[in-house]
């Protein structure tokens, strides 16, 4: 089964190099390898790391403009919120965002036609992208490496990383506690394996680059399931609606008030 989807321009038209006034420097940059491939992520420790305790983890998945292998460009949309003194005190975590290869995605999709009315393909059941099992992968590691609380481990991502906030839920139903997928979409099929964590969907309905009636789309299919979801849509905003999201003020309460 498939979903085509119209889409009329490119995440790289968002992208901004700027990271706001924060230091990147303070996420750590790691390289997860496997047979010969490697995933580039940064890290952030909490506040005072004690490798004693268990922390919960929260994994953001970038859009298509932040491809590459720079280790730099991921950091763009949502890691200073993540820097904040008040954010670092009341929530100790550990942060972590990887970084897709260029041309590649965190799910499979198909691309069709040119602009401005190419379409993109979206499959219930298809394999995953090398990206997505270097990511499962680098979720392994970290539970190995780390002393994670298992029962709090959530997933966000905007855009592309929306699209594979649905498929690494998908995939694996019972790992995470919640997730928040932002002007991303999926095919609704596969609501029936997202039953478990608690969800919050970000959209703008202005949005001319993946439209918000996917995201609307998968709530309708997710409730339908009975699936715990908050879905919230931003009158007049475009693709950008990451810059919303980021700024609601219960989000972090909210995801950090979930567990397994």
């Amino acid at each position: 089964m498939r979903i085509i989807i119209s889409f009329y321009a490119t995440c790289l038209l968002f992208v901004s190099m700027s990271m706001t006034a924060q230091n990147s420097s303070d996420y750590q940059k790691m390289i997860f390898e496997k047979d010969g491939d490697s995933l580039p992520y940064r890290m952030l420790l909490p506040k005072d790391y004690d490798a004693s305790e268990k922390y919960p983890l929260i994994v953001l998945l970038h859009g298509s403009g932040e491809r590459g292998n720079d280790n730099k460009s991921q950091l763009v949309h949502g890691s200073g919120l993540f820097q904040k003194e008040e954010v670092r005190n009341n929530y100790p975590t550990i942060v972590v965002f990887p970084q897709c290869a260029a041309n590649s995605s965190w799910s499979k999709v198909d691309v069709k036609g040119e602009m401005p009315n190419r379409e993109f393909v979206f499959y219930e059941d298809s394999a995953p992208t090398k990206d997505m099992l270097l990511l499962e992968g680098l979720l392994k590691d970290l539970k190995r490496r780390y002393k994670l609380d298992k029962r709090k481990i959530y997933v966000g991502g905007l855009s592309m990383g929306g699209m594979g906030t649905f498929e690494l839920v998908k995939r694996n139903p019972k790992m995470f506690a919640a997730a928040f997928p932002v002007c991303g979409g999926a095919n609704p099929k596969i609501s029936k394996k997202l039953t478990k964590p608690d969800w919050w969907v970000f959209h703008g309905d202005a949005d001319d680059v993946v439209p918000e009636k996917y995201s609307a789309n998968m709530v309708k299919a997710m409730k339908d399931k009975d699936i715990n979801v908050t879905y919230t849509v931003y009158p007049g905003v475009g693709h950008n609606s990451w810059d919303n999201a980021f700024a609601e003020p219960e989000l972090l309460s909210w995801l950090f008030s979930k567990s397994r």
